[in-house]
């Protein structure tokens, strides 16, 4: 405890004066509802005042967005996430906002491998025999995404267009109403971040075929990555971040970004995104600005190649 103190005494002398709202823009049940609430959880021991989280999806991620965008009581965060950063200025023509004028990044809190699942009825043991059965029937089997433009859209489109396959996106509002659907049997696949279906792959109740990974994960050690079942070079890992409005002043911004970064590496933290496969990082603003603009380049190439909409 006596490593919290300084902390905490900054916190009665000044910011934050009281509670901190971390909107997340995408319904519960998702790899975001874990990354956020692990980092609310040590982000508030560290600063002295509690960080709670609000969920508001809706709009791919836009809605909240705005929202935060807007907000001035210097109180208000949002969770950053692959999507909204560097995937939705390429697939909307407008956005209610900038992504890299309206908002401070703060650090980059974790990356999350995609894990290429599928119910466990379908006839498939592997991603080989996943792609033969889609050659087979074409257009007749299905995944599910969070919703358009979502980390698992860009996932599968990106496997789709490495491996010359067609099936069809059913897009959600959310990861948790894409889990209902595929644990019910409803989706024959999805590509979700690891900590969200890691528990269902472990019951039997889904079936792992990949990981979007550079390498297998420990979790998982007999599951191959897609790079190593035909395709080279492949790699899809989520991703998610701390943002500040860009109102937000030097100082508090200076504060938040030196305890957010020791949150990411506090043993809980590590602990609990590690036994959900998830990579906790905790860098710097100017760091996780420029791995920013890095999957901006990366990801508007790959939707410009994949032709994707929000549609």
């Amino acid at each position: 405890m006596a490593g919290l103190l300084p902390w905490a005494a900054r916190a009665q002398a000044g910011w934050p004066s009281r509670a901190i709202r971390l909107v997340v823009p995408f319904a519960p049940g998702g790899s975001s509802e874990i990354v956020a609430r692990t980092t609310a959880h040590e982000l508030g021991r560290l600063l002295g005042q509690a960080v709670y989280v609000d969920n508001k999806p809706g709009g791919a991620g836009n809605v909240a967005m705005q929202e935060v965008a807007r907000a001035d009581d210097n109180h208000t965060l949002i969770l950053g996430h692959i999507g909204t950063l560097a995937v939705n200025p390429y697939i909307f023509p407008k956005l209610p906002y900038d992504p890299n004028k309206d908002f401070k990044p703060i650090s980059l809190l974790a990356k999350v491998p995609s894990l290429y699942v599928v119910r466990p009825e379908l006839p498939v043991k592997s991603l080989r025999e996943f792609i033969a059965l889609v050659r087979s029937k074409p257009g007749q089997l299905n995944y599910g995404s969070a919703g358009n433009g979502s980390a698992g859209h860009l996932a599968f489109e990106y496997l789709k267009l490495a491996s010359n396959t067609f099936i069809l996106h059913v897009p959600y509002r959310g990861t948790g109403p894409q889990l209902t659907d595929l644990l019910g049997g409803r989706l024959d696949a999805a590509a979700v971040g690891a900590p969200a279906v890691m528990s269902f792959i472990k019951a039997g109740k889904l079936r792992c075929l990949a990981t979007g990974s550079a390498q297998r994960i420990a979790q998982l050690p007999e599951v191959p990555t897609v790079a190593e079942q035909g395709f080279p070079g492949f790699e899809m890992t989520q991703w998610y971040g701390l943002l500040a409005p860009a109102s937000l002043p030097a100082a508090e911004t200076a504060t938040l970004a030196s305890a957010t970064a020791r949150a990411m590496r506090e043993p809980a933290a590590i602990e609990r995104l590690h036994g959900d496969a998830g990579l906790p990082v905790g860098n710097t603003p100017g760091e996780f600005a420029a791995f920013i603009a890095q999957e901006q380049v990366r990801w508007k190439a790959v939707i410009a190649r994949a032709k994707i909409t929000p549609d």
